[in-house]
């Protein structure tokens, strides 16, 4: 079972910015795709952004331009860079992880993303 553990998450300031990091275990495990998903009381939980192997990504038209996903050297780890942070973008913040050997995604438990008004 991959289990998936989120940070960075917490206050941020309109205009300001916030980055989060998602690293998954065990480390041999196939991971294929890692993304992050963002969710509000009372409505479906979205995709934000998703990274795979060799890099190539896939953001929601609200945050292209403003957040940048990344991963690291190990590719264990995904970032997201959440740049000019607005109001809207509060709401709970999800690590999903893809494996090409399993039928289901992982997810983290979220992270609160709170920005002042």
């Amino acid at each position: 079972q991959v289990q998936l553990v989120e940070s960075g998450g917490g206050l941020g300031e309109a205009g300001g910015s916030l980055r989060l990091s998602c690293t998954y275990s065990p480390r041999d495990f196939a991971i294929n795709i890692m993304g992050w998903y963002y969710q509000v009381p009372g409505k479906q939980r979205e995709l934000v952004a998703e990274i795979a192997d060799g890099g190539m990504t896939n953001y929601a038209d609200s945050v292209t331009g403003r957040f940048a996903l990344s991963r690291n050297p190990a590719k264990d780890t995904v970032y997201l860079e959440m740049n000019t942070l607005k109001p809207d973008h509060t709401g709970v913040y999800y690590c999903r992880a893809y494996s090409d050997f399993c039928p289901s995604s992982f997810w983290g438990q979220g992270t609160q993303v709170t920005v002042a008004s």
